[in-house]
């Protein structure tokens, strides 16, 4: 077992942790808060399973000093009200170890001054929102993130059109909460190259055709479109672009690579490309065990989401990490120190996290370990073929002052990108 490993060498350490933490009656308990039901749930139920892949396997193992791990489940329904009471239930009530969860942004904005405010650890595996990891100052922070924020998402997207030579840039962005928080996200990247939208059309979630908001952007003369929404309606945004023959290329940020957003489009988002932190790479090991491992509970084709299972994957091993380096001290404080202070590299499925999080950084992803996918076959892929072959060599967190700051780095873009570029 690939994290077999891993777990020994912790467990050698174990002679230094205090008796009074090994005590084996009692599990190790992860509050789950995914949307499991409704539009959401693609990327809610592949999180769901990657936490149970990384569980079964460190429980297959002896879990922590002889705890296992076991997972307290709950469906936010992608409803904000839903998520704060199940917030409170699993911190106040169930008490559990530490929490992992939300996948939408105005879920997550919702819920967080439960977990700040009892100073209980929250990981945040699928939600992008830039404000999340912004709301409180990481040094005082009990929340933590391994997904990659909209303002990282955003000045990529941008960065990319800008090296393919485009410049009309057409805006196509929901009216929730996550569509106005990205669309300033995106304002602000095509202001630092100095350009304007060519033109910005906004919509409601849970529209069914958007036809005629397309051709309203093809008159506009753009030469290039990134819809700003989530999986169902990424994929009606591309059902759209082909009713009305318009051959732009269309980007879109990670929920662009959601199953619903080929469901919905009925496999018309072939070719559209989008953010990705990771992609199926048989070239790596621990990618393709992970996935073997995934099939093994869920037959799903394609995966609802990968980036929401590897990543919350990740979480759960970078948590037990955190466990062991805390000395036993299991308490958020002592495990909000371990995170920020790690004593080694986990090599996850993600990515090799040297420092994921710091006293000054609770984001693990930084600009440089981005990835643009597309869809290709009717499966996820790397848009620029070398970048497959690259993936292997470890692309390190580089370190910024905050979101805020590390917002306004341009995305450095791959050789291969910018060779695409002049073709």
């Amino acid at each position: 077992m690939r994290n077999s490993a891993l777990i020994a060498a912790f467990i050698a350490a174990a002679i230094a942790v205090p008796s009074w933490a090994q005590d084996s009656a009692k599990p190790i308990r992860i509050g789950l808060i995914f949307p499991l039901t409704g539009g959401s749930a693609d990327m809610g139920n592949s999180a769901r399973i990657g936490a149970q892949v990384a569980v079964d396997e460190i429980n297959q193992v002896g879990g922590y000093l002889g705890r296992k791990f076991e997972l307290v489940i709950r469906d936010d329904k992608a409803d904000p009200d839903t998520g704060l009471a199940h917030a409170k239930e699993l911190v106040e009530k169930e008490k559990v170890n530490f929490n992992i969860g939300f996948c939408n942004t105005g879920v997550a904005m919702k819920a967080l001054d439960v977990f700040q405010t009892n100073k209980s650890i929250l990981v945040v595996t699928c939600a992008t929102g830039t404000a999340i990891t912004a709301k409180y100052p990481a040094a005082d922070s009990y929340i933590f993130r391994t997904s990659a924020r909209d303002s990282l998402q955003t000045q990529f997207l941008v960065d990319q059109i800008v090296n393919r030579g485009l410049s009309k840039v057409a805006l196509l962005v929901d009216t929730s909460g996550y569509g106005e928080a990205g669309l300033k996200d995106l304002e602000a990247a095509l202001a630092r190259a100095k350009l304007k939208p060519q033109a910005v059309v906004r919509f409601k979630v849970g529209v069914k055709n958007l036809d005629e908001e397309m051709q309203q952007l093809k008159a506009s003369g753009a030469d290039s479109l990134i819809g700003w929404t989530v999986g169902p309606e990424e994929g009606v945004i591309s059902a759209s672009r082909a009713a009305v023959n318009w051959k732009v290329p269309q980007y879109g940020p990670w929920g662009l690579s959601h199953a619903s957003a080929f469901t919905v489009s009925g496999g018309k988002v072939e070719g559209s490309m989008m953010v990705q932190t990771v992609l199926p790479n048989i070239f790596m090991e621990r990618n393709s065990t992970f996935l073997r491992n995934y099939a093994k509970i869920s037959k799903e084709a394609p995966i609802g989401s990968m980036m929401s299972a590897a990543q919350t994957y990740d979480s759960v091993y970078l948590m037990l990490r955190a466990m062991f380096d805390s000395k036993g001290d299991l308490s958020s404080a002592g495990l909000k120190k371990a995170l920020e202070n790690p004593s080694g590299t986990y090599r996850g499925v993600v990515t090799t996290y040297e420092r994921a999080f710091s006293p000054a950084d609770h984001d693990a992803i930084s600009a440089n370990m981005l990835w643009l996918g597309t869809w290709k076959n009717s499966e996820r892929a790397y848009a620029f073929k070398d970048d497959e072959r690259k993936a292997s060599i470890i692309r390190r967190k580089e370190v910024a002052a905050s979101p805020a700051t590390a917002a306004v780095m341009p995305v450095a873009v791959t050789g291969t990108a910018a060779a695409a570029a002049k073709k």
